[in-house]
């Protein structure tokens, strides 16, 4: 939700897909989409209070068993590794997109400045080598030093381990920057703002307020 958002007809599909595949206890539409919903909101609110991570195995998991409760001629035989990958599948039918028009216009101006960029981002159902990949599809992984996940590195935002392992690896690559001039910019104000703050670099919110991605733009050099 700063530089992309999903794509609705992913979630309806993904729901409609459990719902006639893996739905022995006949549960409604509806609240098979509740379930994953739950779980979604449950894992990242975990993430951020405890700065680890759940992977998407086992929220996928967690879904797959709540809804046919916890029986375990489901739960327990489930191939995950085909799951997962029919999952991706899904995703790349029904793709993110950009979250504004803006974005990669904004990306570019930044790059061709003095600004270096990377990404740090916590994940759920969706993997990082999964994002990577959308991002290289929208055309916005060209504008990136590095990219960070929080299913690849362990650890979740605001951690400020995750946060560390970043700006570690910006100073790494810029010898000449302080950490006073590095920026973290996100859409959520616990995990990114906080975060940043915590060790002492800036964070700017976008999207869940007034700003939007162009505001980076009118920040001072």
């Amino acid at each position: 939700m700063t530089l992309i958002r999903s794509n609705p007809a992913f979630k309806q599909e993904r729901n409609a897909w459990f719902h006639k595949h893996f739905n022995s206890k006949d549960k409604a539409l509806a609240e098979i989409a509740a379930i994953f919903r739950a779980v979604d909101l449950e894992a990242n609110a975990s993430n951020e209070m405890t700065g680890g991570h759940i992977n998407a195995e086992e929220l996928y998991l967690k879904v797959l068993c709540q809804i046919n409760d916890d029986d375990p001629a489901v739960c327990e035989k489930m191939d995950m590794k085909w799951l997962m990958q029919e999952m991706d599948n899904l995703l790349f039918r029904y793709p993110p997109d950009l979250f504004s028009g803006e974005t990669a216009s904004v990306l570019s101006r930044l790059k061709q400045g003095e600004a270096s960029l990377s990404l740090l981002s916590n994940t759920a159902f969706v993997k990082g080598k999964v994002l990577r990949r959308v991002l290289d599809d929208l055309g916005l992984a060209i504008f990136f030093d590095f990219q960070l996940y929080s299913d690849e590195e362990g650890w979740s935002k605001p951690n400020s381990k995750f946060f560390r392992l970043m700006t570690d690896e910006v100073m790494a690559r810029r010898m000449d920057v302080r950490l006073s001039e590095i920026v973290h910019v996100g859409d959520n104000p616990g995990a990114d703002i906080v975060g940043a703050k915590a060790i002492g670099i800036d964070g700017h919110l976008i999207n869940s307020n007034d700003n939007s991605i162009s505001t980076l733009l009118e920040q001072p050099a």
